[in-house]
């Protein structure tokens, strides 16, 4: 952030724009009949509907001149190709990892990880800071369960706290004392998704490393989200302020005995990694990604997207790139926070995030309040956002406060794609849909449970079209 001599501090976009890709805005009404078709679902919609498509960072980021021109270079043979070696020199480089294995996501590692360490101990036990959807489905699908042990303020939607995704270290190792044998690994989530995109200390990673090491347990870095994670470690961990990003990162990887990512998240391309030091380990490993992915060499992967992907690792070492997404994500926290809208604070990574149960509390739990409101936010900026809430996490019980689902609307940036003056009209129709939030209603699925994140539902009246009649009213012919 710079500071201006005539105006408020705004981001500032270290990066100059040499492609561009035509965007509209489609008039309210046809925004009604949009998220009609989708059911209300903003998963289900089509591209073309959409003005500011804020879903997700993965795979959606916009690649560099370098990564683009990388992608040219690519040896496209299906065994030993240059490619990966030169992609598993650059791992080797930053991460000090001796072994890659390239698979096609980042929930193909954790379905490697699964049939590697939780399939042949059924019933055995994974303790995570925060769950996520794909790695406990995995984990649960090959005959395991989890446990969250994350500090309880991490569940505080609003908090001063800069690591909300900090285990708690006591339940942990209560947890692997009383587990013993039975724990497949210990998942650590850089930073956390669930809760709103906030990050965990370094200084906490490496006490969990060592509690796995004391009761000799795998630790596994989920490093799908580690760029802006890295970032906060540098700007709010005071320990590590003087400390480059290189170093930070080989502090934290030569912790952790497994490390995998999501490339679509970090590296700017899609595809994924695992990566560890133990040949042993790895060459366990290696067979179920020649069964399931492809083989080893490129997992299921392009050779093009390896390129940029190597690029892209050298791109997150550099602090002016990784710092540019949780500045606009600050900038929108502040703004709206400033304005009275309901957010998860301190700002985190990934995306803003609205908490919903705050910005419509007249809208009951069983009727969904995030994805009314994520619903909401598309009718009136034709912004799409992602629920975070019942729907994406469904719970058994309506009644019972569930433990994994926050009811948040995520609003994610993903990296140099938008603008200032973009992210200032979302704040604008923001503001407008919670001085008008009454207008808004809850939904219901169509169909009965058990229920997934893809499925339809439908308002619970003809609210979406009152609150389309008040835009046009306070907004003439406007989009």
């Amino acid at each position: 952030m710079v500071d201006y001599y005539r105006r408020n501090s705004l981001p500032l976009e270290m990066h100059k724009v040499c492609i561009v890709q035509k965007t509209e805005i489609i008039p309210v009404e046809e925004r009604v009949k949009a998220i009609r078709k989708a059911g209300f679902n903003t998963y289900r919609m089509e591209s073309k509907d959409i003005f500011l498509d804020m879903l997700t960072d993965s795979g959606v980021n916009a690649m560099t001149n370098d990564q683009l021109g990388a992608m040219m270079t690519g040896d496209d043979c299906y065994a030993g190709s240059k490619t990966y070696f030169r992609l598993a020199d650059k791992i080797k480089e930053i991460f000090n990892k001796d072994y890659f294995l390239p698979v096609h996501q980042g929930r193909a590692c954790e379905h490697m990880l699964a049939l590697a360490y939780v399939q042949p101990k059924p019933g055995s036990i994974v303790p995570m800071n925060f769950q996520f959807g794909t790695s406990v489905g995995k984990i649960q699908y090959c005959g395991g369960d989890f446990v969250i042990c994350i500090a309880e303020e991490g569940l505080q939607k609003q908090s001063a706290n800069p690591f909300k995704g900090d285990f708690d270290l006591v339940k942990l190792e209560s947890v692997l004392k009383q587990q013993g044998g039975n724990i497949a690994f210990v998942r650590i989530e850089a930073g956390t998704n669930l809760i709103g995109g906030q990050p965990i200390s370094l200084d906490n990673m490496l006490a969990v490393s060592e509690l796995c090491r004391k009761y000799g347990v795998l630790s596994v870095l989920d490093a799908s989200l580690l760029q802006d994670n890295l970032h906060f470690i540098k700007t709010r961990e005071n320990a590590y302020r003087d400390k480059s990003i290189r170093e930070i990162v080989r502090t934290m990887s030569d912790a952790m005995d497994i490390i995998y990512f999501s490339a679509r998240k970090l590296g700017f391309g899609r595809g994924g990694a695992i990566i560890l030091n133990d040949q042993k380990e790895f060459e366990h490993i290696k067979s179920f990604v020649a069964s399931f992915e492809g083989f080893p060499t490129f997992g299921g992967m392009s050779v093009r997207e390896m390129e940029a992907i190597r690029v892209g690792l050298d791109d997150t070492m550099d602090e002016d790139t990784i710092s540019q997404g949780p500045q606009f994500i600050e900038y929108l926290v502040n703004e709206l926070e400033d304005a009275g809208i309901p957010v998860v604070t301190p700002p985190g990574g990934l995306g803003c995030h609205i908490d919903a149960m705050k910005f419509v509390p007249h809208i009951d739990r069983r009727d969904y309040p995030a994805g009314a409101l994520a619903s909401a936010i598309y009718i009136a900026s034709g912004a799409r956002g992602m629920e975070r809430g019942g729907i994406d996490e469904p719970w058994a019980d309506p009644d019972e406060e569930p433990y994994g689902s926050m009811e948040l609307v995520r609003l994610a940036v993903p990296r140099r794609v938008y603008t200032v003056s973009q992210m200032n009209y979302l704040i604008d129709r923001l503001l407008w849909l919670y001085d008008n939030r009454e207008l808004i209603g809850g939904l219901h699925f169509e169909t009965n449970a058990p229920h997934n994140f893809y499925d339809a539902l439908e308002a619970n009246s003809d609210w979406p079209e009152r609150l389309a009649e008040k835009f046009r009213r306070d907004f003439g012919d406007s989009l």
